[in-house]
């Protein structure tokens, strides 16, 4: 995305990896795409432990399309981000 401020919604993991999936949503849609043309997906968590809280979220946007995923336990830019998620979609030709 192109805008690159950190804006930290809330302190809760779930609630940072739902508004990370509010924006995804929003950038392709611009490029007229939607979740089911992902197809890679990387999610970056410093802590393993708010993995399996944040899981029952991420299905709900890739459960049914299934990317190629990976999941990396670092740190991130800023201590109180607790989850970043990178996609990679490609649009069917017209």
């Amino acid at each position: 995305m192109g805008d690159q401020r950190i804006r930290v919604v809330s302190d809760d993991v779930v609630e940072q990896a739902e508004q990370c999936l509010r924006n995804i949503g929003a950038a392709p849609a611009e490029a007229g795409c939607g979740f089911g043309d992902v197809v890679r997906v990387r999610y970056l968590l410093p802590e393993r432990a708010d993995v399996e809280p944040c899981w029952p979220v991420l299905r709900r946007c890739f459960g049914d399309v299934r990317p190629a995923a990976t999941m990396l336990v670092c740190g991130l830019a800023d201590p109180r981000m607790k989850i970043e998620i990178e996609v990679y979609a490609r649009r069917a030709a017209p």
